[in-house]
């Protein structure tokens, strides 16, 4: 029986080398499966001196089991298979902390070295198993930070943009927002800052406004922002004056 260090020794090697020390045009017996103690659902498969690992889910779809005879160009499509379906579980893990865009996991299995094809076969599994879906991740996006976060539309148009969603996909996103639930988002933010700032109403007018535009709100509801604000000053000035003429 071999011992545990030289066992992950192997495991290791299966994982590094693939295929390169395999024969070509042999038949290759399944001479042991046993299951990796260091990475969950991955199996050793032996075939005699060679090794190879696979996940679980990889060596039941090829009905790898012991006596079961393969060629080199077999096990070449079943590597394939298992490089996809890791990339598989690499973008799971990604997505468990929150949504993700197509573009954000495609990002985070090129920095984890995944080959392209692996990273595109699974967007499309992604996609076709509704675990990605950019359309819904841009409404959802724009719908809390346009009311929750108080951002205004082109702010969110950039965020959207970044995150790699198409132009279609944000521009029906940002429609789900009306223009009032918009407006009233700025008119909040607004008024704090209003309200924090001090000096004279022009000097106060021009950092609320350059405070708006920062957030992404557009020039005409920054006016009426401003607008209303200055309209909601003189009446305070108006009651307290009229509240004087009463003492």
């Amino acid at each position: 029986m071999k011992n545990d260090s030289y066992r992950e020794q192997e495991q290791t090697e299966a994982e590094a080398g693939g295929l390169a020390h395999f024969p070509d045009h042999e038949d290759l017996v399944i001479t042991a499966v046993e299951l990796m103690k260091k990475q969950r659902y991955r199996y050793l498969i032996s075939f005699g001196p060679y090794t190879l690992s696979v996940h679980e889910d990889v060596m039941i779809k090829y009905r790898m089991i012991k006596g079961a005879v393969f060629r080199k160009n077999a096990l070449e499509e079943i590597v394939a298979a298992d490089e996809r379906h890791r990339a598989y579980v690499e973008a799971l893990r990604y997505l468990e902390r929150k949504p993700r865009t197509s573009k954000e996991i495609a990002q985070r299995l090129q920095q984890k070295g995944w080959e392209q094809g692996s990273i595109d076969h699974t967007l499309e599994r992604l996609e076709r198993e509704k675990l990605v879906d950019d359309g819904l991740y841009a409404r959802m996006w724009a719908q809390q930070r346009m009311t929750s976060h108080k951002k205004g539309r082109l702010w969110v148009k950039q965020e959207l943009r970044q995150k790699g969603i198409e132009s279609g996909m944000i521009a029906e996103a940002l429609g789900e927002v009306s223009p009032e639930e918009e407006l009233e988002s700025a008119l909040v933010i607004g008024r704090k800052k209003w309200q924090q700032t001090k000096g004279e109403p022009l000097d106060r007018k021009r950092k609320t406004g350059a405070f708006l535009m920062r957030r992404g709100f557009g020039g005409e509801q920054v006016r009426q922002v401003l607008k209303r604000l200055i309209d909601e000053e003189f009446e305070e000035v108006d009651e307290d004056a009229l509240e004087d003429d009463f003492v």
